[in-house]
């Protein structure tokens, strides 16, 4: 081999291995958590949905349902542009101070994304909470709209549960729970999903990690049920070491089902007749694409969802705040609302931060959205 080529490879696997070694330094990151080990990866292996070393869904689903892969999806995004992917001006909030609510009253706050908090028979619960500027491992990517992260960890009071649906980072954000880690009495959230908690310091006897099917029978006549999801999991490169989960809570008074991030399928019939119905549905809609049709609902399918789940109100999740798909940033407000004109719930559409009173069951709101860019 000539000298010039025996040069040119070496270059080559030095380049290689630097961005390697690279890549490692950027994944030992604290925030990139831990997959589970110990009593969480036992816990992990007892589950009939643990299969072959990771977990499964209940129904066959592909990551992609037409020929793309992981590196052309990758690609696309990086040179091709999106159609209008944020809004022009800043999104509408009306910021409700969470710290003087009555405790007595059910309500929920949508905080944007699929961020939410919540007051349910006395109690303080706050959902997948996101409240930095980006939903990425790297603060230059899925920024958030303007204006449209009006919430920080200290505008949120006390949390009796912390609910967590899986681990991406949209969904688990590790500046945010650290932030909150003094004032959270109690984490619930599927199998695996402990460890990164148990990792960044969260006391193991917080962390309450459970199967899909699994009822928690909690203080005051609260009751949490772990339910299935259809979707992934994971925070780097490996994926489905940890479970992805819905929830539906109980109080003595209302039941409320979130979705968290899901594909259409029949598990969101079998929950509604589980439950026989429930007052409220806060099911996913947005970062939909018809390449990946089977881990996130399109509008037409969030709003046939919440019929089958016997819901009386739909509030709508995982957009408005974060573009991390290919249609337009108001894309799943339109169609949503389109879909929900002949059903037989009531759509709810506040802006970030409006209070949802789920003792009002007339309570609507403008679509604020409309005559935006």
């Amino acid at each position: 081999m000539k000298k010039k080529g025996r040069k040119g490879i070496l270059a080559l696997l030095v380049a290689a291995g630097t961005m390697m070694l690279g890549a490692c330094a950027i994944m030992s990151q604290s925030k990139f958590g831990r997959h589970p080990e110990g009593e969480h990866l036992a816990f992990a292996e007892k589950s009939p949905h643990y299969v072959e070393g990771e977990f499964k869904n209940l129904t066959p689903t592909p990551m992609f349902t037409d020929d793309s892969t992981v590196v052309s999806v990758l690609l696309k995004s990086l040179f091709t542009s999106k159609e209008r992917p944020v809004p022009k001006g800043p999104v509408p909030s009306a910021k409700t101070d969470l710290h003087a609510l009555s405790r007595d009253k059910d309500v929920v706050i949508w905080l944007g994304h699929s961020s939410y908090y919540m007051q349910l028979g006395g109690k303080c619960i706050l959902i997948d909470p996101v409240l930095s500027p980006y939903a990425s491992p790297f603060s230059f990517t899925n920024r958030a709209f303007e204006e449209s992260n009006v919430y920080s960890p200290e505008d949120i009071p006390d949390i009796d549960y912390l609910l967590i649906s899986h681990d991406h980072w949209d969904h688990l954000d590790y500046e945010t729970v650290m932030a909150l880690k003094p004032r959270v009495k109690r984490v619930i959230t599927g199998l695996g999903v402990g460890s990164h908690l148990d990792y960044w310091g969260y006391p193991k006897h917080k962390i309450r990690e459970a199967d899909w099917y699994t009822a928690l029978e909690l203080e005051d006549g609260m009751r949490i049920h772990i339910l299935p999801a259809r979707h992934f999991s994971g925070r780097g490169l490996t994926r489905n070491k940890t479970l992805w989960v819905s929830f539906a809570l109980e109080s003595p008074g209302r039941r409320i089902y979130f979705s968290g991030d899901t594909g259409y399928g029949p598990h969101l019939a079998e929950i509604g007749n589980r439950f026989d119905g429930f007052d409220l549905a806060i099911l996913e809609n947005g970062q939909y694409d018809k390449r990946w049709a089977t881990i996130h609902m399109m509008p037409e399918e969030t709003a046939q969802a919440a019929v089958e789940l016997k819901a009386k109100a739909l509030l709508p999740a995982h957009s408005g705040k974060f573009s991390i798909s290919y249609h337009a940033w108001d894309d799943p407000f339109i169609r949503i609302a389109k879909a929900s004109e002949d059903k037989p719930y009531r759509l709810l559409t506040p802006v970030i931060g409006d209070r949802v009173d789920l003792e009002d069951e007339t309570q609507l709101f403008p679509y604020w959205w409309e005559g935006m860019e």
